[in-house]
């Protein structure tokens, strides 16, 4: 026969806590998706993808983008259309 183990408040406060420290650490390790406006190192970081698929992706209008001053800008959300637009469903 098993023993009961008896779970206080002190536990169940203490679960919290470590669970909210949890959740705010996965939450500070993926903040790229928090900013509307990534550079190209972010995206291809975030992407996997190397600087000339990046390229590509640009000069063939796959993924739009904003030049300011040398800089190239790409809006989280034409990301996350261009993720969807070319999405493949094999069922």
């Amino acid at each position: 026969m098993m023993a009961a183990t008896i779970i206080t408040t002190d536990d169940l406060r203490e679960f919290k806590m470590e669970l909210l420290q949890d959740i705010r650490q996965v939450l500070s390790e993926d903040n790229t998706q928090t900013k509307q406006w990534l550079r190209s190192s972010e995206l291809r970081k975030m992407l996997k993808i190397s600087p000339g698929t990046l390229q590509n992706l640009r000069v063939n209008g796959t993924l739009p983008y904003t030049k300011i001053g040398g800089v190239i800008y790409y809006d989280y959300q034409d990301i996350l259309k261009m993720l969807e637009e070319n999405k493949f469903n094999n069922a």
